[in-house]
């Protein structure tokens, strides 16, 4: 959508259309000394001069309506003429269902814009009847898994009408296409923290998920991230569980030295630390270690908050008399 059409075959200037004679354009006023004057085509002049013109006047006509598309098509982020238009639904009494009908085509062909996301809810909101969202914000996430709009617009149906019970599944799709897809991460947390529930049983069945993801890349940032907000509803915390702390010393003994498993041990020996839990596993030394060795060869690029957090530890370390040995 852009205002570079002005080839249209049969197009014809709102200047030169007899029904719209009776109205006078209004040109856009950007005062006597604008900073910065933007060219617009032809085109998008005319169909603007009459948007403002009918907006000034309020006229409430199907022809007010057919021209907010037609300055949708030249610039789909105009909140003026998405406002306007629903004025201009609700006045005529204009069937919402081919509406919703017409903001899908909308979509297709600007699917990160936030105003064409945003009427979309207005009208379902209107209608109380979300039956299309799940499979447009679908369509949608197929070609960019991560269109930040479609699964705010997403989490919002389902969130306002219960659409939970298949979320899963298509989350586990999208982690099964790209195991790093940070978006799915946080809609399996969004689905269990709003609708599944944090009961015991199914910590830990995250828990064991997660760990087979991170188990086939081991370098993935989202995986261990989900790891830690699963953790922060098992009451035993990071250092606590067994089956976590297995698998990450096992993978240490392997010699994997990705930073994000370094970085959650060192995350959980500050956790043992701050419950006096320290052990063989997670303490001061061992922290320090880690954050020297991500300082000067794993994470060279954040050495200063890995010196940081060394510094810190060697506080906990004078503080607390930690003689444990890793």
């Amino acid at each position: 959508m852009s205002d570079c059409d002005d080839n249209d075959a049969g197009w014809i200037f709102y200047k030169d259309r007899p029904d719209w004679s009776d109205v006078k354009p209004v040109p856009e006023d950007d005062g006597p000394t604008p900073v910065v004057v933007i060219a617009h085509s032809e085109k998008f002049e005319d169909v603007y001069d009459y948007f403002r013109a009918v907006l000034q006047n309020d006229e409430k006509s199907e022809r007010a309506l057919e021209l907010t598309k037609d300055a949708v098509e030249l610039n789909a982020a105009n909140y003026t003429v998405w406002q306007y238009r629903r004025e201009l639904l609700k006045a005529l009494g204009t069937d919402l269902r081919s509406e919703l009908d017409y903001v899908e085509s909308v979509i297709r062909l600007s699917p990160k814009n936030y105003q064409v996301w945003h009427h979309r809810r207005v009208l379902v909101e209107w209608l109380q009847d979300p039956s299309h969202e799940l499979d447009l914000t679908e369509e949608a996430l197929l070609q960019d898994p991560k269109n930040y709009h479609a699964w705010q617009h997403r989490q919002w149906a389902m969130k306002t009408f219960g659409l939970y019970d298949t979320e899963i599944e298509f989350v586990d799709s999208l982690l099964t296409e790209d195991v790093r897809n940070n978006s799915a991460w946080n809609q399996r947390y969004f689905v269990h923290n709003n609708y599944t529930g944090w009961s015991d049983i199914n910590v830990q069945k995250e828990i064991s998920y997660t760990l087979e993801k991170i188990k086939f890349v081991k370098n993935n940032e989202s995986a261990w991230n989900y790891l830690r907000g699963v953790l922060i509803h098992d009451k035993r915390g990071l250092n606590g569980n067994g089956l976590v702390t297995s698998f990450c010393e096992e993978l240490y003994r392997n010699r994997c030295r990705s930073p994000f498993l370094l970085a959650f041990i060192i995350d959980a020996c500050e956790d043992a630390i701050k419950k006096n839990e320290a052990d063989g596993c997670h303490n001061a030394i061992r922290a320090i270690e880690l954050c020297d060795a991500l300082a000067t060869k794993y994470d060279k690029i954040r050495e200063k908050y890995w010196k940081y957090l060394s510094n810190r530890f060697q506080k906990y370390k004078s503080e607390n008399g930690d003689n444990h040995s890793v």
